[in-house]
Formats: structure tokens, C-alpha cells, sequence
């Protein structure tokens, strides 16, 4: 089929949409990706890894005015010429919809058309914008409905052909929420491709610079619900049991300063290394160094039934894990005793588990012989892509 694959985005980078259409694309179908761009010097329609990348000129007001897709119809009228533009122009088969942004439009669109319609969830998006800061005050606060955007989820889930999510309590939170038929759904996981770790660079500078330290490793995100200022508090702690300990965090947010302040504030600066962000092909050389890799979430909606990534980026190179008791990661690490589970926001719990991990070598041997080897032997995306290649094997039938 020539699948048509909607992202109302910048691309690249996108790992997720970049594996999918790839998997499809090995499986046989032609994929063409929408997407945007905001430089007018940048090209229109380019294959990257086989991908056939149209790019629509887009504005800054255009992006603005996506947090109102579900307010007001401006979002709407300015995309929708553009995509069926790209639905009629490549002979497009079916459509695959990136995210719930865009979905309002993509439907409309294909009213007439009437193409099968996959809605891929990349996260429980009405739940998560209840923690944006811009949703928190004047103007957002009263223009942008979290629950607008759940009542056309809801709408969305019913009227795709199927639906995608990330894991299997997506699944099951939406099948409870919108009763729809569960064979309707299924779960991708933002698992690693074998590359990840068969065709990763090693880096000697990093591995030598924290090769006298026990390394508690964070990469992504450092927004405060992703539970950094619980790992910070920590080191009060842990400084005085663990001399050498080393919290390395490879990531970035516009609310770092309050992290930084906080290390500050607690006389734990010197055992805190605030690395930004940083190209992922360091990636699997920071994992290497570390000791210990966390996720130390907060508990809610969203981050109950969503994995992060980094997690399985850890697993693949043999890493212990210590991650917050948010259903899906504390499922997974507890199913396949790949690590140690603390009490989300806990300091007292995640500061006791890290002492078990750095007192007992051999759990933490343990621990990451069993993440690895679930990774590499089950988990890869080679290996939980095949549900998305079926799904679209058997869409027509």
C-alpha cells in the first residue's frame, strides 16, 4: 500500500515515526510522510531512509495556533488544503495519523476520501497538558480545555479503523474509558532497534571521566514531573554513604534552573554533573559509565501508561534499573526483574534502593543480565514492530 503518514511537525528527528514508516517500508509498503517546515530554504520532498518526506511550508502562528486545534477551527482551515493535497498527490491507501494534534483535521479531510484511518497515540496527550505551564495561567488556562481534547480523543478512538498505543495499560485505560472492541487496539512500544546497541560508538573521553564514580544515569526530559528534584534530594544522603556517587543527567528543560538551584540550595552541586542535551550517539557511552540508570517518574495519568524510552536504551547495554512505581515501567522492570522500584517522589525509598543496589553487586549483576537479555532477545523493535506490520498485512481485510 502507499501509506500516507500524517505529523504536524518538523522532520527529522522523530524515533518513533522514523521506525514505524521504516518497518513498513521492510515490509514491503511505499511510506509518504506529511510533515511541516518553517525554512523556506529547506527542501520539499526528499527520501530519508527510504521515507518519501513531503515537507508543507508552515508559520510560527500556525504552531501557535495548534494548542487551539480543539477551540477554535483556525488550525483546521489552515492544514487541511495542504493534506489533501498530499492524500490525492502520492495515491495515498490509508492514512496513518501521528498523534491526537492533528487527528480533527485529518478526519475532516478524509470524509469524502473515506481512506482506512489508523490514530497512532504517542501519549495520553489531555491528561499530560494538565501539566503544561502555559495551561496554568492567563490566557491558556482559559482557552485550552484538557477535557475538549479527551471528549475528541474519545471521538477520534471510536471513528479510526484502529488505534495505536504505546503499551499494554494504554490499552487497557482506554478500552475501560471508551468501551470500544480491544481487538481495535493495539501496542507499539518506543522500544530500541538492534543498531542502538550492535552499531553504537564508544566514546573513551566520557567512559574515562566517570570511570571512579557510582553513576546514577538520566537521559531525556528533565521536566519536573519526570521526578529529578527526588534523585537531587537524595544525595544528601547518599553523599555520605556513597562518597564517589556521581547523578548525571543528559537532558534538558526550560525548569532546569529550579533543579540546579536545588542541588544548590541542598550543598549537593559537586555530586550533580547538568549535562544538557547532547547527540545521541553519546548516548550508549554515558550508559556505559553509569552504575545505576533511572526513571524516577511522577505518578500520574499519562506516566502510567506510557513507557519512557530511555529505558529500554539502558536495558540494552546490561543496566540496573530504578525507576518510580508508575504502572507501566513498574510492571515491566518487576515482570522481568530488571530492576529495583522506589515510591514515586519518595526520597527516603529512592535513596534505601539505591543503597541496595550499590551494596549487593551481584543483584545489580543480576538485575542487568535479566534487562538485557529481554531487550535484545524480545524487546527489541524488531521484535514488537511485527504487531504494526500485521495491522497493516490484514487493514484491507
Amino acid at each position: 500500500m502507499n501509506i500516507g503518514m500524517i505529523l504536524d511537525e518538523e522532520f527529522p528527528p522523530d524515533p518513533r515515526v522514523e521506525n514505524e514508516a521504516i518497518a513498513l517500508i521492510n515490509a514491503g509498503h511505499a511510506v509518504f510522510l506529511f510533515c511541516l517546515t518553517y525554512d523556506t530554504s529547506q527542501v520539499s520532498s526528499e527520501h530519508i531512509h527510504k521515507i518519501q518526506v513531503k515537507r508543507y511550508l508552515s508559520n510560527k502562528l500556525t504552531y501557535k495556533l495548534s494548542a487551539l486545534a480543539y477551540t477554535f477551527p483556525f488550525y483546521k482551515l489552515m492544514l487541511k488544503s495542504k493534506i489533501k493535497h498530499f492524500l490525492q498527490e502520492n495515491n495515498i491507501d490509508a492514512i496513518h495519523i501521528h498523534d491526537l494534534r492533528i487527528a480533527d483535521t485529518v478526519f475532516s479531510t478524509n470524509q469524502k476520501l473515506k481512506l482506512p484511518t489508523i490514530l497512532d497515540l504517542h501519549e495520553n496527550r489531555p491528561e499530560i497538558m494538565k501539566f503544561y505551564p502555559h495551561l496554568t495561567k492567563f490566557p491558556g488556562k482559559f482557552l485550552i480545555s484538557p477535557k475538549k481534547w479527551k471528549k475528541n480523543e474519545e471521538k477520534f478512538i471510536k471513528k479510526a479503523d484502529k488505534v495505536i498505543v504505546v503499551t499494554k495499560e494504554s490499552k487497557k485505560e482506554i478500552n475501560k474509558r471508551v468501551q470500544i472492541n480491544a481487538d481495535k487496539i493495539i501496542d507499539v512500544p518506543n522500544t530500541v532497534r538492534k543498531d542502538f546497541f550492535t552499531k553504537h560508538s564508544t566514546y573513551p573521553d566520557i567512559l574515562n571521566r566517570y570511570e571512579n564514580h557510582f553513576v546514577l544515569l538520566y537521559i531525556g526530559d528533565t521536566g519536573l514531573r519526570r521526578g529529578l528534584q527526588t534523585a537531587i534530594k537524595s544525595l544528601v544522603f547518599l553523599s555520605d554513604k556513597i562518597p564517589n556517587i556521581k547523578l548525571v543527567v543528559v537532558g534538558k528543560n526550560s525548569t532546569d534552573l529550579i533543579l540546579k538551584q536545588l542541588a544548590k540550595d541542598l550543598k549537593v552541586e559537586k555530586y550533580v554533573d547538568f549535562l544538557g542535551w547532547k547527540d545521541p550517539k553519546y548516548f550508549s557511552s554515558y550508559i556505559l559509565s553509569s552504575a545505576v540508570c533511572i526513571s524516577p517518574l511522577h505518578r500520574n495519568l499519562h506516566h502510567d501508561t506510557t513507557y519512557a524510552n530511555k529505558i529500554f536504551q539502558y536495558m540494552s547495554f546490561g543496566k540496573p534499573l530504578l525507576v518510580s512505581d508508575a504502572t507501566a515501567q513498574k510492571n515491566l522492570t518487576e515482570n522481568y526483574k530488571s530492576g529495583l522500584v522506589h515510591k514515586a517522589e519518595d526520597v527516603n525509598d529512592f535513596a534505601d534502593k539505591t543503597m541496595q543496589l550499590y551494596k549487593n553487586e551481584a543483584l545489580r549483576t543480576e538485575l542487568s543480565a535479566n534487562g538485557k537479555g529481554f531487550v535484545r532477545n524480545k524487546f527489541s523493535w524488531e521484535q514488537t514492530s511485527k504487531k504494526l506490520i500485521y495491522l497493516y498485512d490484514n487493514l484491507l481485510n
